[in-house]
């Protein structure tokens, strides 16, 4: 049995996001595992890294709570839409006041390198976006991918990290919901 985290970054807890991450605890639930699931519109907490590294902000209970569930998980399942070639700027500010030196990394001094701090978990992004994920691939280099998986996630020791394409969104029909809901509650029953 894993313990596994989903990390809903849509902000509007009625969209597809939010069913996909439903669908996706629906799966690993029926495969005997032990998930929880954040809402990130629903915490309360100021998404503004204010001081960045030089003084650090006092966490609220909601991203103290968050971090015992990150801390306490061997899989992380982010599921989140791609605004602007990037994070909605709540999940962004989740992970800028979560994710920091001392608690998932920690830079080694007088040097250019750091310790990662969540060695041993496992990761799936699934995200979703209104062009094909080629495109994205292609034309922008997928700067949101990039930033969670290799600049935050791999960088503080997550590895693997997986990623799934749910596109393209806009404008598609029931049955194209429908089946990616089926694919991404499959997705959770095979994580054993």
């Amino acid at each position: 049995m894993k313990k596994i985290l989903i990390i809903q970054g849509h902000p509007n807890s009625e969209s597809f996001c939010k069913a996909l991450a439903d669908a996706y605890k629906k799966g690993a639930e029926e495969a005997g595992n032990s998930v929880e699931l954040i809402q990130i519109g629903e915490l309360d907490f100021d998404p503004n890294l204010k001081y960045g590294y030089q003084k650090r902000m006092e966490l609220e209970p909601d991203l103290l709570e968050s971090w015992e569930k990150i801390k306490k998980a061997d899989h992380l399942v982010w599921v989140h839409p791609v605004w602007w070639g990037g994070l909605p700027a709540q999940l962004k500010g989740f992970i800028d006041r979560l994710f920091l030196p001392g608690m998932a990394f920690q830079y080694r001094e007088n040097s250019v390198w750091w310790d990662k701090l969540l060695i041993g978990k496992t990761s799936h992004i699934i995200t979703t976006m209104d062009q094909p994920s080629w495109y994205y691939r292609w034309m922008y280099g997928r700067p949101s991918v990039n930033q969670l998986k290799k600049t935050v996630l791999e960088f503080c020791g997550i590895i693997p990290v997986k990623v799934t394409y749910v596109c393209p969104v806009k404008k598609s029909t029931t049955e194209f919901r429908a089946n990616w809901l089926d694919k991404v509650e499959q997705m959770g029953k095979a994580l054993k």
